[in-house]
């Protein structure tokens, strides 16, 4: 029988067998009735309001700060599904919510929204109040809802468990009932999970961390155990991986101590972590299975505090402790080399000149992995124990990103948080500071960052006292800063200040190694997703699957990819297939791009310039200027007439939305698409 660790609201979270999901709405249908609702009833829509939400989300601020980023991520794999992703607190009071517009209003008519109550006693059978009623995942679909107001909905929710397995909360993905997808749940699983492992993190003072699993490549994963327990080998907690690994629930556990659990002395992990490179520990579990473990000792002298500047800071601590290195999840610049020679000779590159203070151009396009190679860059070189701090210069508008980079004093402006800011660069003192996407900084925030580049110091915003910083800088770009200095928009002196190594990524389409990235990509999940694949297998790829793969332009690079794998990945799993993505767990919109025949010829002429008769010569300047704007009249005009909508207008043309993307790309022509899911 499958089991899951699951844990009764309130309970300490006991490993048991969860109920299957038709008796588990079956049992939440009989709780209802014992309420007194009727499937008939119109629940009146009383959301919490005013002083009482504010309340709420107070009292649930540590829980909303570590689940809202992992909302975001999970919206933006389902935007479009007209859905709503939901945080609830423990008695079902939604405490954010973030969707798609054209469902908001639906939702609206029956409280789901930031103070709706969404409990079993308030709303019958319905995934949040299940969940946190049953302590297990729910999926909550059309009929199932004990109220037929509902059932217009299909939900999937998971409750959010804290280190005692106490529930803190629930996360939830509600949504029209006709756009179902079966991959949902997976993806709320998954999410749910990586709010509790942060949580977790933060949980325990002067503890031995440990992390562990059967497969080393699925350490730093949602699959990897973690267990905390203190100096002395007392147990204090695990996460839902690692109990489950254990065999042991929360409660059972507290009767153990490391040397009973693993067969070693705390003395020898603990004299491990001293170590300068510790390495891995292979440790055996109760059961006999054999696992490799990364361990490392945070004293409570090395906590970390939040003062009210917002700017991390270690609390004080004896000149002579050292701060202890956290176990990184990213594995430095030879991980990176897949096998391609490009990027091996970026690698050898960059690798040379790591801790000489020479300041590093990373150029290539979007989706390349320029962060990746910084990431790898300060992992590797002298400074990894020092913060890495990423601003990616083309997201912060340009009325803020001068207080972002370089901080301001307290009253600086309107709004400004009371006792001031540290800026980015100031918090990356002592690490690296990684200036992404640095040809869309304003002019005038170019000037200040080329004197706080030259005399190594920063004066905040509204403030007179100048504050030394010791960086290592390393910035990226898509664009041509060279074209860009011709213009007048980017600063010649930045720019020689700042291109002390410039390294160009390949575009995917140019590598020889993707088949080995594919691999690799299935098999450690990428660190910037939500949670990766994730399969309960290791899957491959087949065969006809990775020559279209590899036949591919991939215009998203990197990112793109890791996309589309991350969603054949889940539709895949599970199947009865010896763990292959075939063809038919492809997106939809991605197999038709890949099986595309050649382009449009009206559309390809104006894009590429060419005639479009087979072997015709070139068009000519005007020719093909006349026919670039035949071409975006008419894709203008199929887009007015469907209201934006890409699918409807690529329809009516005759192409396929990639092609109107594409167009518009390029002629930067048209209404405002609108990324419609049908």
């Amino acid at each position: 029988m499958h089991t899951e660790l699951v844990a009764t609201a309130g309970s300490r979270g006991p490993l048991a067998t969860s109920m299957p999901p038709q008796e588990l709405i079956r049992h939440a249908h009989a709780r209802s009735a014992a309420y007194g609702l009727r499937a008939q009833d119109v629940v009146e829509a009383a959301p919490l309001a005013g002083a009482d939400l504010r309340t709420a989300l107070q009292r649930n601020q540590t829980l909303a700060a570590h689940a809202l980023p992992v909302m975001e991520t999970l919206f933006a794999q389902i935007a479009g599904t007209r859905s709503l992703v939901l945080l609830t607190d423990p008695q079902g009071v939604i405490l954010h919510a973030v969707g798609d517009d054209d469902f908001v209003a639906r939702a609206d008519r029956v409280a789901l929204r930031p103070g709706g109550v969404w409990s079993e006693e308030r709303k019958g059978t319905n995934a949040i109040g299940t969940a946190l009623t049953s302590g297990q995942a729910v999926q909550v679909h059309a009929g199932q809802h004990y109220l037929r107001a509902h059932q217009f909905l299909t939900c999937a929710c998971v409750p959010i468990l804290d280190p005692l397995g106490v529930a803190l909360g629930a996360l939830d993905v509600s949504g029209d009932h006709r756009g179902q997808s079966p991959h949902t749940m997976a993806l709320v699983r998954m999410s749910a999970q990586m709010v509790e492992n942060h949580l977790w993190s933060k949980a325990h003072e002067d503890a031995v961390y440990l992390r562990f699993h059967a497969r080393p490549e699925f350490l730093g994963t949602l699959m990897e155990g973690l267990a905390a327990f203190t100096p002395e080998g007392r147990f204090l907690s695990a996460n839902r991986s690692g109990q489950f690994q254990l065999g042991l629930s929360l409660q059972a556990l507290q009767a153990y101590t490391f040397a009973s659990l693993f067969g070693v002395e705390m003395a020898s992990v603990l004299a491990h972590c001293r170590r300068a490179a510790p390495g891995l520990l292979s440790l055996r579990l109760p059961g006999g299975v054999s696992v490799m473990a990364e361990a490392a000792y945070r004293p409570a002298s090395a906590r970390w505090t939040m003062p009210d500047d917002g700017v991390p800071r270690p609390a004080t601590a004896p000149a002579s402790t050292p701060r202890p290195a956290e176990p990184s999840r990213f594995s430095g610049l030879r991980y990176l080399n897949t096998g391609d020679a490009q990027l091996a000779h970026v690698i050898e590159r960059v690798t040379k000149l790591l801790g000489r203070g020479i300041a590093t151009l990373i150029l290539g396009e979007t989706g390349t992995g320029k962060e990746l190679l910084a990431r790898a860059m300060h992992h590797d070189g002298p400074r990894r124990q020092g913060p890495f701090v990423a601003v990616n210069c083309a997201a912060i508008p340009e009325s803020l990103i001068e207080s972002e980079l370089f901080g301001y004093e307290e009253g600086a402006f309107t709004g400004a948080r009371r006792k001031g800011s540290a800026g980015k660069i100031v918090q990356a003192h002592g690490g690296t500071l990684f200036l992404d996407e640095i040809g869309d900084m304003p002019l005038s925030m170019q000037a200040r960052l080329l004197r706080v580049l030259q005399e190594r110091n920063v004066v905040p915003l509204g403030g007179a006292r100048a504050v030394d910083v010791d960086v290592n800088v390393v910035c990226a770009t898509h664009r041509n800063l060279r074209e860009m200095m011709a213009a007048g928009t980017f600063r010649q002196d930045l720019y020689y200040r700042l291109n002390g190594l410039v390294v160009r990524l390949p575009a995917l389409r140019e590598r020889t190694d993707l088949a080995v990235i594919v691999e690799r990509m299935l098999r450690t999940p990428p660190e910037d997703g939500p949670s990766g694949c994730h399969p309960a297998q290791p899957l491959r790829v087949a065969p006809d699957v990775m020559a279209l793969l590899q036949g591919y332009g991939w215009p998203g690079n990197l990112r793109q990819l890791a996309n589309v794998l991350r969603t054949a990945a889940l539709m895949a799993d599970g199947e009865a297939h010896e763990g292959e993505i075939r063809r038919h767990h492809l997106p939809e919109d991605f197999l038709e791009d890949c099986l595309e025949p050649a382009p449009e010829p009206a559309i390809a002429a104006s894009q590429q310039g060419v005639a479009s008769s087979p072997g015709a010569a070139p068009l000519g300047g005007a020719a093909a200027q006349r026919l670039i704007s035949v071409t975006a009249a008419a894709v203008d005009q199929a887009l007015a007439t469907h209201g934006g909508n890409v699918s409807a207008a690529a329809r009516a043309l005759g192409v396929s939305r990639n092609t109107v993307y594409r167009h518009l790309r390029t002629t930067g022509s048209g209404s405002a698409p609108r990324f419609d899911a049908a």
